[in-house]
């Protein structure tokens, strides 16, 4: 909190305030120039206290303007009243004031605020993540062309397929049909092995998430090829359910985990576009250390939203996906569209506000 500001000066009458000699011209009524200048240094207060209670709103394009300017002219105050060395209170209040908007303009956001998880789930994450839409949708762009790309592949050479899958999902080699009908005649312990099972997956897609991200240091070329890969097998997969008549079982299998597992891991991908973006520079002509300031803040939201995706969705994967009793097939296949119709809300309106003009945050 900013401290309020000090009472205006007192003289007294017998010996009334003159301005030094190297000072005459500058400022001639320190009372009446104090007076005049509180205004400002009010105004600069109440919008600096406004950043600190409400951290991730915008700013208007005509309040960020209006800011910068008072920034400015508490800064020419401060040099002006540095001439009276008997101000000291007002100075150093005035100091304050100006560093704390130095901190506001130059180091994203100067005191830290405390973290209130509500309100970062219900604004900071789905605002961060619509502010960095193009590269949403480059993400799951990247990732749908790759899924053409391995279901078309497929189509032409159904013999390759075993070239697609990986070892880890060398299960998936097997005749979709067969597979059903295995599963469907296998009993579902709900409890015995799942919260292995459970942490296993939250692992797994955890490191592929985080991998795709951090691979835009990398410019971004490996965050869209891993995207483009991931995208190929999910294709190919599709494509051989599909195509052996396993539509109702791919929907009821992929569904319930995949409307929270796919999402997190386009939003690894756009977080790593973002970085890219970043290192590249792109409209800027800041540093690489100043730009990844500006960009920090929400490269950590995208992990964190992505991750308590990916950990729903190993649950839901553990305890719900792989129990493959066909009669309970519309029901979780309900649960997944449910699942995805919320998130796509969700991500859609949550944390919008009302806003005029551009915006623009300090």
């Amino acid at each position: 909190m900013l401290d309020p500001p000090p009472p205006l000066p007192r003289h007294s009458a017998l010996a009334p305030r003159v301005a030094p000699p190297h000072s005459r011209g500058v400022i001639l009524d320190l009372d009446k120039f104090i007076a005049k200048e509180r205004i400002y240094w009010d105004e600069l207060a109440a919008l600096l206290q406004r950043q600190e209670a409400q951290p991730d709103d915008r700013l208007s394009l005509e309040e960020a303007k209006r800011f910068y300017y008072l920034y400015q002219r508490i800064s020419s105050d401060l040099v002006k009243l540095k001439t009276f060395a008997g101000e000291v209170e007002t100075t150093r209040y005035l100091e304050r004031l100006v560093a704390r908007s130095y901190s506001r303009l130059h180091e994203d956001g100067g005191e830290k605020v405390p973290f209130r998880p509500w309100r970062w789930l219900t604004r900071t994450f789905p605002a961060t993540f619509r502010r960095h839409g193009i590269a949403f949708a480059l993400s799951i762009g990247t990732f749908s062309i790759g899924a053409g790309f391995g279901a078309t592949a497929l189509k032409l050479n159904y013999d390759s397929k075993a070239d697609f899958i990986p070892p880890p999902f060398s299960h998936l080699n097997e005749k979709p049909s067969r597979r059903v009908e295995r599963e469907e005649k296998k009993d579902f312990d709900a409890f015995q092995g799942r919260h292995e099972f459970s942490a296993q997956l939250m692992t797994h897609n955890t490191k592929v998430t985080i991998m795709t991200m951090v691979t835009g240091f990398l410019w971004g070329v490996f965050t869209l090829i891993l995207l483009f890969y991931n995208g190929t097998l999910i294709g190919v997969v599709i494509y051989d359910y599909l195509a052996d008549d396993q539509g109702v079982f791919l929907s009821a299998w992929l569904l319930p985990h995949g409307s929270f597992e796919l999402p997190a891991i386009f939003i690894g991908g756009q977080a790593g576009l973002v970085i890219a973006r970043t290192m590249f520079g792109w409209g800027t002509n800041l540093r690489l250390r100043e730009r990844f300031t500006r960009v920090r803040s929400d490269l950590l939201t995208l992990v964190g939203g992505a991750g308590l995706l990916l950990i729903w969705a190993g649950l839901v994967e553990s305890f719900l996906s792989q129990y493959h009793d066909p009669q309970f097939y519309p029901w979780k296949i309900g649960f997944g569209v449910v699942q995805l119709s919320g998130l796509v809300l969700y991500l859609s309106l949550c944390g919008r506000r009302p806003e005029s003009g551009n915006t623009l945050r300090i």
